[in-house]
Order: structure tokens, then C-alpha cells, then sequence
């Protein structure tokens, strides 16, 4: 089957539906295995590489014995050499295949800059959409064991700002699949920020190969009081939140953007069109991050119908602390959304 035949899905199965509960339900990292494993096995153009992937244990799962099915040839341990690596998955992609470079940390994502950057992003401008460069770059971001400041970052603030790189920061199982095998289908370079907090989770995913449209968000909670705009594993604690919100008549509308860049500006627009009050929640640092640049796009597109400042949830601008204690202290989560929730809905200028 060529790529152009597997089915598009826009909207998944809704968290709460009472019809669904039968549906095949898998974890996390099942999900994103199936997604890997489904476009290797669709096409002998795609192959797997990164730190670890035919480690027992599989990249968080999410590789796990994909070298004893596809051969080493095609899924393959990778030395601490990000650099060069990194420059070898680009010249790969630009002759002709389709690698999926597994990054365990975003922060060695730095030692790639020049390849992302200068090279994997620019290619297809630069020679007039003649060049493409199908390359596949995950990573996952968050709080783990203490990681501490060398290997937490967020970086979806500073790719969010590259032209000519797609970012997708998938929050359910459903999206993990989908989202993974659009990625691999695009002809030119996506990175796949995951968030440890999403392999917690399971979730209804089909069995059968099929898309999430890139650049196409969804409404996780329907509302009419407060806008939320989440990113990852923070649409899930601000579902949560939101139907806690409930029983004190708050009715609060949670948008998943799903990716960053494009970033599906429409859906975020009409939803501020509707409410006026907005709060954006993103797990990376405030400044120049991914909340600065949606509120910068809801001031400019939808100013009038704002009944109240936006209100920004984000991390500290601080690198990250080791040590649970002070993680706790740093880390986003439930209540620092609520609060900004409740103070943007009792705003009344």
C-alpha cells in the first residue's frame, strides 16, 4: 500500500465516551512501537536508530525488539556521537530514506543543531522544493528521577522557532500512533517531543495503519467560560481540572494543539472568540516559549475578544533542580493550572 492510501484521522475516540470502553486499549509505548513498527514494515526505506533502541528494555518501550524482527541492518544501537549521527541521518533522508532517529534526551539535541538547523530544515527552500528530507526525529522531555539540568530540557520553544522543521508533541496514545506515522510519511524533517508523564497512560488505539493530520488540533473539553490551551501531558491534567471545575459552574473549554509548528491557529482563535479568556500551559520555560508565542498570536488575531489578561503557565526560567523536593517546587502541573484558570475567569478589569 503507498503511503498516500493510509487513512487520515482527524478526531480520536473522546476521553470520557461510554461507547468505547470494548475498544482494544494499549499503553503508551505500545503505541508508538505499533506506529514504528507498521511504517518498517510498510516500507523498506524506513529504518530506526538512536542510543539504546535494541536495549531489552526498548527506548522507554517504545523500540522494544524491533532489531530482532527488522535485523540490525534496519534498527540499530547508535554510539554518543550525536553529532555525526545525526549528519548521517541527514544525508540518509536526502537519498531517499526515511530514518527515525530515536533521541532518549532533547538536550544532546544541541550537539545536532547545525544538521537540524543549518541543514535538515533548509534543504527543501533552498533548492526549490526539488530536495526533500523525510527524517524522523523523536525525543523525550520531562521530569524522570531527578534528571536534573542537563537532562530535563524542554526544548519545544526553541524548535517551535525554526522555519522549515515540523514539531508534534502528541498528548494521548491515539495521537502517539497516529502522529508517529504521519511524521515518517512527511517528506521532510519532524521532531516528536514525547513527554515521560504520557507512558503512564493506555489508551484506544486501532490496530490498522492510520494518520493524525500534522497541523490540525482538536477540543479535548468542550466550554464556554475559559479557554485552555495545553501542550502534551498537561491536556490531560488540564482535562482533569476542568471537569473539577465543573461543581463550582466553571465551564472550561481544554484545547490540545497536538503540534506546535504549524501550529493550528484556527481552532485556538474560535475558541477565544467564545470565551475571551484564555490560559496557555506548556511545560517549557516562560520566556520566548511556546506560551509567549501563542499568546503573541491571540493578541494579534483576536485582541477584542479578550475579556481578560491570557494567563501563562509554564516552568520557571531556571535550569532544572535535581532532587524531588525541588522538582516538586519547579515542575507545572494541577494546581498551578487551576489557579491561573481561576484567576482569568474572575477578572473583571
Amino acid at each position: 500500500m503507498p503511503w498516500s492510501k493510509i487513512k487520515p484521522i482527524e478526531n480520536e475516540p473522546d476521553f470520557c465516551s461510554e461507547k468505547i470502553k470494548d475498544c482494544r486499549r494499549i499503553s503508551y509505548h505500545e503505541a508508538v512501537r505499533e506506529g514504528v513498527y507498521q511504517a518498517l514494515e510498510q516500507d523498506p526505506n524506513v529504518f530506526v536508530m538512536g542510543q539504546g533502541v535494541d536495549d531489552p528494555s526498548g527506548m522507554f518501550g517504545a523500540t522494544k525488539n524491533l532489531h530482532q524482527k527488522f535485523g540490525k541492518e534496519r534498527v540499530f544501537d547508535t554510539p554518543l556521537a550525536e553529532t555525526a549521527l545525526t549528519g548521517m541521518a541527514v544525508g540518509a533522508a536526502l537519498g531517499g530514506m526515511r530514518p527515525i532517529y530515536f533521541h532518549n534526551r532533547p538536550d544532546f539535541l544541541y550537539l545536532a543543531m547545525d544538521q537540524i538547523v543549518n541543514h535538515a530544515s533548509k534543504w527543501y527552500f533552498m533548492f526549490g522544493g526539488k530536495v526533500s528530507v523525510p527524517l524522523v526525529i523523536w525525543t523525550c522531555i520531562g521530569r524522570g528521577w531527578g534528571s536534573a539540568a542537563q537532562h530535563s530540557q524542554a526544548l519545544q520553544g526553541l524548535f517551535m522557532h525554526i522555519p522549515g522543521i515540523k514539531l508534534v508533541m502528541p498528548s494521548t496514545c491515539f495521537d502517539a500512533k497516529g502522529l508517529m506515522l504521519s511524521a515518517v510519511k512527511d517528506n521532510n524533517p519532524v521532531i516528536i517531543m514525547d513527554h515521560r508523564f504520557n507512558f503512564k497512560q493506555n489508551g484506544i488505539v486501532p490496530d490498522y495503519m492510520y494518520t493524525v493530520p500534522i497541523g490540525k488540533g482538536i477540543i479535548r473539553k468542550n466550554g464556554r467560560d475559559v479557554t485552555v490551551i495545553a501542550v502534551s501531558h498537561l491536556v490531560t491534567d488540564s482535562f482533569y481540572v476542568a471537569q473539577e471545575l465543573m461543581s463550582e459552574k466553571i465551564d472550561v473549554e481544554v484545547i490540545d494543539p497536538r503540534t506546535l509548528r504549524p501550529l493550528d491557529e484556527e481552532i485556538i482563535l474560535e475558541s477565544v472568540a467564545k470565551t475571551g479568556r484564555v490560559v496557555i500551559v506548556d511545560n517549557g520555560w516562560k520566556t520566548a516559549g511556546v506560551t509567549a508565542e501563542i499568546s503573541a498570536m491571540i493578541v494579534e488575531k483576536a485582541f477584542k475578544f479578550l475579556k481578560a489578561p491570557i494567563g501563562r503557565v509554564a516552568c520557571p526560567d531556571l535550569p532544572t533542580p535535581a532532587g524531588y523536593t525541588l522538582e516538586d517546587a519547579y515542575y507545572i502541573g494541577k494546581p498551578e493550572i487551576k489557579e491561573a484558570i481561576l484567576k482569568v475567569y474572575s477578572y473583571r478589569g
